[in-house]
Protein backbone atom coordinates (compact mmCIF):
# COMPACT_ATOMS: atom_id res chain seq x y z
CA UNK A 1 0.00 0.00 0.00
CA UNK A 2 1.25 3.49 -0.77
CA UNK A 3 1.11 6.35 1.62
CA UNK A 4 0.50 9.44 -0.17
CA UNK A 5 1.41 12.73 1.42
CA UNK A 6 2.55 16.02 1.06
CA UNK A 7 6.01 16.63 2.67
CA UNK A 8 7.81 19.84 2.93
CA UNK A 9 11.55 18.77 1.76
CA UNK A 10 12.69 15.40 0.47
CA UNK A 11 15.84 13.94 0.48
CA UNK A 12 16.49 11.53 -2.56
CA UNK A 13 17.65 8.15 -1.56
CA UNK A 14 18.54 4.56 -3.42
CA UNK A 15 14.90 3.59 -3.23
CA UNK A 16 13.65 6.95 -5.56
CA UNK A 17 12.27 5.53 -8.96
CA UNK A 18 11.06 8.55 -10.04
CA UNK A 19 10.88 12.40 -9.47
CA UNK A 20 7.79 13.58 -11.59
CA UNK A 21 6.68 17.04 -12.49
CA UNK A 22 3.10 17.29 -12.27
CA UNK A 23 0.66 20.45 -12.97
CA UNK A 24 -1.87 21.48 -9.77
CA UNK A 25 -4.96 22.88 -10.69
CA UNK A 26 -3.81 26.05 -10.06
CA UNK A 27 -1.79 25.49 -12.87
CA UNK A 28 1.11 25.57 -10.31
CA UNK A 29 4.08 23.09 -10.70
CA UNK A 30 4.81 20.52 -7.76
CA UNK A 31 6.48 16.84 -7.76
CA UNK A 32 5.12 13.76 -7.16
CA UNK A 33 8.52 11.48 -6.00
CA UNK A 34 7.64 7.65 -6.47
CA UNK A 35 9.76 5.48 -4.18
CA UNK A 36 9.56 1.21 -3.78
CA UNK A 37 6.97 1.27 -1.40
CA UNK A 38 5.65 5.23 -0.62
CA UNK A 39 4.80 8.39 -2.61
CA UNK A 40 4.91 11.45 -2.07
CA UNK A 41 4.32 15.09 -3.00
CA UNK A 42 6.75 17.85 -2.73
CA UNK A 43 6.10 21.95 -3.54
CA UNK A 44 9.85 21.86 -4.59
CA UNK A 45 10.38 21.42 -9.07
CA UNK A 46 12.16 17.93 -10.05
CA UNK A 47 15.37 19.88 -10.48
CA UNK A 48 15.33 21.62 -7.69
CA UNK A 49 15.05 18.34 -5.86
CA UNK A 50 17.88 16.36 -7.45
CA UNK A 51 19.84 19.83 -7.64
CA UNK A 52 19.75 19.58 -3.42
CA UNK A 53 20.14 15.60 -3.82
CA UNK A 54 23.31 16.92 -5.57
CA UNK A 55 24.44 19.02 -2.93
CA UNK A 56 24.16 16.80 -0.38
CA UNK A 57 26.57 14.62 -1.73
CA UNK A 58 29.36 17.52 -2.17
CA UNK A 59 28.24 18.82 -5.54
CA UNK A 60 25.51 20.33 -7.26
CA UNK A 61 23.10 19.50 -10.37
CA UNK A 62 25.24 22.12 -12.73
CA UNK A 63 28.73 20.22 -11.22
CA UNK A 64 26.97 16.69 -11.95
CA UNK A 65 26.34 18.00 -15.63
CA UNK A 66 29.55 19.33 -16.32
CA UNK A 67 31.25 16.34 -14.80
CA UNK A 68 29.08 14.15 -17.32
CA UNK A 69 30.17 16.48 -20.24
CA UNK A 70 33.72 15.95 -18.88
CA UNK A 71 33.31 11.90 -19.17
CA UNK A 72 31.69 11.20 -21.79
CA UNK A 73 30.86 14.79 -24.14
CA UNK A 74 26.48 14.80 -23.16
CA UNK A 75 25.63 18.33 -22.81
CA UNK A 76 21.80 18.32 -23.31
CA UNK A 77 19.46 16.10 -21.10
CA UNK A 78 22.82 15.01 -19.65
CA UNK A 79 22.24 11.90 -16.84
CA UNK A 80 23.85 12.34 -13.95
CA UNK A 81 24.98 11.03 -10.75
CA UNK A 82 23.39 11.76 -7.45
CA UNK A 83 26.30 9.37 -5.58
CA UNK A 84 28.02 7.02 -7.70
CA UNK A 85 28.96 4.86 -4.33
CA UNK A 86 24.87 4.07 -3.65
CA UNK A 87 24.23 3.73 -7.70
CA UNK A 88 22.03 6.54 -7.87
CA UNK A 89 21.60 7.51 -11.04
CA UNK A 90 19.31 9.80 -13.02
CA UNK A 91 18.38 10.99 -16.28
CA UNK A 92 15.66 13.76 -16.89
CA UNK A 93 12.79 13.30 -19.27
CA UNK A 94 13.32 17.03 -20.83
CA UNK A 95 15.68 19.89 -20.22
CA UNK A 96 16.26 20.22 -16.43
CA UNK A 97 15.29 23.83 -16.86
CA UNK A 98 11.68 23.06 -18.23
CA UNK A 99 8.93 22.93 -15.21
CA UNK A 100 8.00 20.35 -16.88
CA UNK A 101 11.16 17.89 -16.53
CA UNK A 102 11.01 14.75 -14.39
CA UNK A 103 13.76 12.55 -13.23
CA UNK A 104 13.95 8.41 -13.58
CA UNK A 105 16.22 6.65 -11.48
CA UNK A 106 18.01 4.26 -14.41
CA UNK A 107 18.28 1.24 -11.60
CA UNK A 108 14.76 0.95 -11.07
CA UNK A 109 13.70 0.51 -14.65
CA UNK A 110 12.61 -3.01 -16.03
CA UNK A 111 11.33 -2.18 -19.44
CA UNK A 112 10.32 0.93 -21.46
CA UNK A 113 7.27 0.17 -23.58
CA UNK A 114 5.72 2.29 -26.43
CA UNK A 115 2.71 4.23 -25.21
CA UNK A 116 -0.18 6.11 -26.78
CA UNK A 117 0.63 8.83 -29.13
CA UNK A 118 4.33 10.21 -27.84
CA UNK A 119 4.08 9.14 -24.54
CA UNK A 120 5.93 6.07 -23.05
CA UNK A 121 5.53 3.70 -20.23
CA UNK A 122 8.24 3.55 -17.73
CA UNK A 123 7.90 -0.31 -16.11
CA UNK A 124 10.01 -0.48 -12.69
CA UNK A 125 11.12 -3.48 -11.00
CA UNK A 126 8.30 -3.46 -8.86
CA UNK A 127 5.85 -3.86 -11.12
CA UNK A 128 4.76 -0.56 -10.84
CA UNK A 129 4.80 1.77 -13.92
CA UNK A 130 4.16 5.39 -15.12
CA UNK A 131 3.31 6.98 -18.12
CA UNK A 132 5.27 9.92 -19.00
CA UNK A 133 5.01 13.13 -22.02
CA UNK A 134 8.01 11.49 -23.98
CA UNK A 135 8.46 9.76 -26.84
CA UNK A 136 9.83 6.22 -27.12
CA UNK A 137 12.87 7.48 -28.84
CA UNK A 138 13.64 9.92 -26.65
CA UNK A 139 13.60 7.52 -23.42
CA UNK A 140 15.33 5.00 -25.03
CA UNK A 141 18.22 7.40 -26.08
CA UNK A 142 18.20 8.47 -22.32
CA UNK A 143 18.23 4.80 -21.06
CA UNK A 144 20.35 4.32 -23.11
CA UNK A 145 22.81 7.49 -22.51
CA UNK A 146 22.93 6.46 -18.56
CA UNK A 147 24.09 3.32 -19.09
CA UNK A 148 27.15 4.94 -21.35
CA UNK A 149 27.50 7.56 -18.74
CA UNK A 150 27.64 4.77 -15.77
CA UNK A 151 29.69 2.68 -17.32
CA UNK A 152 32.62 4.77 -17.45
CA UNK A 153 31.92 6.29 -14.38
CA UNK A 154 32.32 3.25 -12.96
CA UNK A 155 34.62 2.10 -14.37
CA UNK A 156 36.84 5.10 -13.53
CA UNK A 157 36.23 4.79 -9.93
CA UNK A 158 37.07 0.87 -9.94
CA UNK A 159 40.07 1.85 -12.03
CA UNK A 160 41.40 4.06 -8.93
CA UNK A 161 39.95 1.46 -6.32
CA UNK A 162 42.42 -0.80 -7.83
CA UNK A 163 45.43 0.92 -9.06
CA UNK A 164 45.75 3.56 -5.39
CA UNK A 165 44.42 0.92 -2.56
CA UNK A 166 47.85 1.58 -0.51
CA UNK A 167 47.74 5.06 -1.10
CA UNK A 168 45.25 7.33 1.08
CA UNK A 169 45.19 10.90 1.04
CA UNK A 170 45.37 12.44 4.46
CA UNK A 171 44.45 15.51 5.56
CA UNK A 172 47.34 18.43 6.60
CA UNK A 173 48.22 18.08 10.41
Amino acid sequence: MLDNFYSPSYEVTPLTMAILAQQNENGSTSTRILEEQEEYSVHHSPSKIIDNACKFFGSSLRGRQDGTKGICGITHKAPISVDPGSGMYFFPTTSPTNPKCSWIAHSHINQVVQGPGRQTEVIFKNHKSILLDISFGSMLNQVQRTAQYRYLLDNRIKYLQNHTADKVAEPFA
